[in-house]
């Protein structure tokens, strides 16, 4: 004979005085409410979560909660299946809640990480047009700027080791990197 919540386990027996007696610590009166709520439990778990294994995880938090929690049941509030069946819906919706927000999160990192797929000839060919266009600027310069701007921005050489480089004043150096730079810029056609 199957059991449901309104079925006493002993003569007299309700989930509500089991529910008492858990609270007390009874062991032997929760097996009773264990066996007379499991299914129903596990049934509306089942139902919210529509995974197996996830259901009996969350199954089994419920049924340790009510262990846990059993004194806070207040009879005059409703029925003692009522309050163990509410618990198991809001444990399942909280389960699926933490689920889709993992999931979330997880699209949100991966949509950061995708790189951009780009066309890789398209690329070539622009770095080529543009290198042909610094050499053709460069060779705008007068000898002196030219050496100052590559000894400097192609070599990574600082004003003052240019100057020795070249042994002249470093004030010299200045002038004819920033008149160089300034012939560059119009060439290139950069807007400052």
């Amino acid at each position: 004979m199957s059991r449901d919540a309104t079925t006493s386990t002993e003569p007299g027996e309700t989930a509500e005085d089991l529910l008492a007696l858990v609270a007390r610590g009874d062991e032997p009166a929760f097996g009773r409410l264990y066996d007379l709520a499991a299914g129903m439990v596990f049934g509306l778990v089942r139902r919210v979560l529509r995974n197996e294994a996830q259901s009996e995880e969350v199954f089994q938090e419920v049924m340790l909660e009510v262990w846990r929690t059993a004194s806070r049941f207040d009879p005059s509030r409703g029925k003692a299946t009522t309050w163990i069946m509410t618990m198991a819906h809001r444990r399942a919706v909280d389960r699926v809640r933490s689920a889709q927000a993992a999931t979330n999160r997880d699209e949100r990192v991966a949509a950061m990480t995708v790189d951009t797929p780009f066309d890789e000839v398209v690329e070539q060919v622009t770095d080529r047009i543009e290198q042909r266009k610094v050499r053709r600027c460069l060779s705008s310069l007068t000898d002196l700027q030219r050496e100052s701007v590559l000894l400097a921005y192609y070599q990574g050489y600082s004003y003052p080791e240019v100057s020795t480089l070249l042994s002249v004043p470093l004030g010299t150096v200045k002038t004819r990197m920033r008149d160089g730079l300034i012939r560059l810029r119009d060439c290139l056609g950069v807007t400052a």
